[in-house]
């Protein structure tokens, strides 16, 4: 399971037989957004859900929110491939969680240096016109 996320997180990884087949990702940059999508693999079925909340008990149990299906399956390539697949190959602002919760930054390997909010920069900048 790879989860990724702004910035808090209580889930501590590595845990053998309980966490430690997750991984937790933080990317944090000049935008502060942070997309609010679920996707699942459910019996070899994409699927796609987009949501105004975070799992936090504050939005979970002290607010109304939405959480609502993606269907088209245009869709569900486009943000599975196109964006979550390019927030995982983000190697210049990305931290992976280590044990305790203590956060090590990622070094790229053999790839090109690839910073995911200047792709989302560029890629919105390229569809506006």
């Amino acid at each position: 399971m790879d989860l990724l996320v702004r910035g808090i997180c209580c889930l501590q990884t590595g845990i053998k037989g309980l966490s430690d087949q997750i991984r937790v990702i933080s990317i944090v940059g000049r935008y502060l957004e942070h997309s609010r999508v679920y996707y699942f693999l459910n019996n070899g079925k994409e699927e796609i859900y987009l949501s105004s909340a975070d799992l936090m008990t504050r939005n979970l149990d002290h607010r109304v929110e939405i959480m609502f299906p993606v269907d088209d399956p245009a869709h569900v390539h486009y943000l599975r491939y196109d964006m979550l697949e390019n927030y995982f190959k983000d190697n210049i602002r990305a931290r992976i969680m280590q044990r305790m919760g203590v956060y090590a930054r990622v070094k790229p390997e053999n790839e090109a240096p690839f910073d995911v909010q200047d792709w989302l920069m560029k890629f919105a900048h390229q569809n506006s016109r």
